[in-house]
């Protein structure tokens, strides 16, 4: 199970090389923004811990993030010390631009199979899984 998975992440990502090198991030940009998008607004110190890295490296991805107009930040008005960093639209759109390319191929490789009853076992199999990750949290590793 894990090895046809592992091939079928593998050939996933091949084809997505391409559309991938195109957004100009750093990996490390990347997760920031990927985190900040799908978590919405965070403090920096927040962003850094869930990042694992140093408040000062964080604080400097965020700041070329802010640069690109793909982030925006200001003060927590609850704590006027905090940072509140938050998504921008054109961030929210350059992500929601990713996973459409992942629901087009998901299409495509679904056209690809022939039998109805295929499609059905797929769909099944999809619902179990997003069944059972409903039930993990971030920390499981198993």
């Amino acid at each position: 199970m894990i090895a046809a998975f592992d091939r079928f992440h593998a050939t996933l990502s091949k084809l997505h090389v391409p559309h991938f090198l195109e957004l100009s991030l750093t990996l490390a940009q990347l997760k920031a923004l990927y985190l900040i998008v799908t978590t919405g607004p965070m403090r920096m110190t927040e962003i850094a811990e869930r990042l694992g890295t140093a408040p000062s490296t964080s604080t400097g991805v965020v700041d070329r993030l802010v640069q690109l107009g793909l982030l925006e930040r200001h003060e927590d008005p609850a704590d006027r010390r905090q940072v509140v960093v938050e998504p921008t639209a054109a961030a929210r759109e350059r992500l929601e631009d990713f996973s459409e390319l992942g629901r087009r191929r998901l299409r495509a490789m679904l056209a690809r199979v022939e039998r109805d009853k295929d499609l059905r076992t797929i769909e099944r199999a999809l619902t179990l899984l997003t069944d059972a990750a409903g039930g993990l949290d971030e920390e499981s590793t198993e």
